[in-house]
């Protein structure tokens, strides 16, 4: 396969919201550390695909609030490869725009498309995946997802059914997608988990940009057509003002929505690398170290007691943090916010909906 056909978008223009108050709509969460990892979830992210696609074909997709951002923390990107969204209308339109970008640079472009906040443990297994898959859809007209094994029934992912039932996993190889389900709820989530046969959805995507284009406007006719005259504008002067029109009259919807659970050409990889989608509090909870009673703590200074399953993030190192008695809650302390919330996601997205309010627009 050549490379020079191989394309990689990452996404990036996510408000960041579920990390409030540690992430602000000034600097989201894919700008910031919150792993750990000694760099930002999009500098990570953008390091792991130099391994696989030139540097020349990585393209980052924003929110063009976030522009300098991007280039503070990816200073070698090529300006060129910089697209930016003038509204957020979630990753269908993203995707199409960045497809169209890429068939107006080359007919024959294979395409990975990646959200900016994953954490992957086994980069030689992840590189040496995304390379196969990479030759595969080169040559077949699918639409390749990357699935993982669920280890708990998560409502936050997108479910993969694979043709095969349980023994898709250890195959080691393509499998056709059976059913397509974005974000079950618990009861139903907890289902697809005793089955054995479900993946979860990594929401990293492989194909060819002509496969996604004619699935899209198959599909998504409503988000393609806004696009139509693509070829005379991306590429031009007048691109921005071309995709400042089309996003404005944009539906908001998901790739996943939108095509995937639609489509006859859906099929999926078995990946056996260690991943996951830093998404909210608790999946970072899950994510990070704890100790003997379930406590995570990323603080430098805490005095914690009685508590259970409890989750401190004090980034200020010389605040004191003192927690006693807490079970299954959670403490974010910043600057200028304090949030003390149980450990659950459903309850923190009333404390978001609270600071929409007008009164507390400083702090969002």
């Amino acid at each position: 396969m050549n490379k020079k056909n191989c394309y990689c978008v990452i996404m990036a223009g996510g408000s960041g919201t579920r990390f409030w108050p540690v992430s602000r709509a000034s600097k989201p969460k894919q700008f910031l550390d919150l792993a750990g990892t000694g760099k930002t979830f999009i500098r990570k992210t953008y390091d792991r695909f130099l391994k696989i696609i030139p540097q020349e074909n990585i393209l980052v997709v924003t929110a063009d609030k976030y522009r300098d951002l991007v280039m503070e923390q990816i200073p070698e990107l090529d300006k060129a490869n910089l697209l930016l969204e003038p509204y957020a209308r979630n990753t269908a339109p993203c995707i199409a725009y960045a497809t169209y970008k890429l068939l107006q640079r080359n007919p024959e472009a294979t395409m990975v498309v990646s959200p900016s906040d994953h954490v992957i443990e086994d980069e030689d297994t992840f590189t040496q995946t995304i390379n196969y898959v990479l030759e595969y859809v080169s040559s077949h007209d699918v639409l390749m997802t990357l699935g993982v094994v669920p280890t708990r029934p998560d409502t936050n992912y997108g479910y993969v059914q694979a043709c095969g039932g349980r023994d898709a996993f250890s195959r080691n190889e393509p499998v056709e997608v059976k059913t397509f389900t974005e974000k079950p709820d618990k009861e139903l989530a907890k289902v697809f988990m005793s089955t054995g046969e479900f993946f979860w959805n990594s929401g990293i995507f492989l194909w060819k940009a002509n496969t996604i284009r004619e699935e899209m406007e198959k599909h998504l006719p409503e988000v393609t057509g806004l696009f139509r005259g693509w070829e005379k504008a991306i590429g031009t002067p007048v691109e921005g003002e071309f995709v400042t029109r089309a996003y404005t009259d944009s539906i908001n919807i998901s790739i996943d929505y939108g095509v995937m659970e639609k489509t006859d050409r859906a099929w999926v990889y078995p990946a056996k690398f260690d991943w996951q989608d830093i998404g909210t509090w608790e999946s970072l909870y899950n994510y990070m170290p704890s100790d003997h009673s379930g406590n995570s703590i990323s603080a430098e200074k805490t005095l914690v007691e009685g508590c259970r399953n409890t989750m401190v993030v004090a980034p200020d190192k010389k605040k004191l943090i003192a927690v006693k008695g807490l079970e299954d809650f959670m403490v974010i302390d910043t600057e200028d916010a304090l949030v003390i919330c149980p450990k659950d996601d459903r309850k923190f997205k009333e404390i978001i909906s609270g600071i929409a309010m007008p009164e507390y627009e400083k702090y969002r």
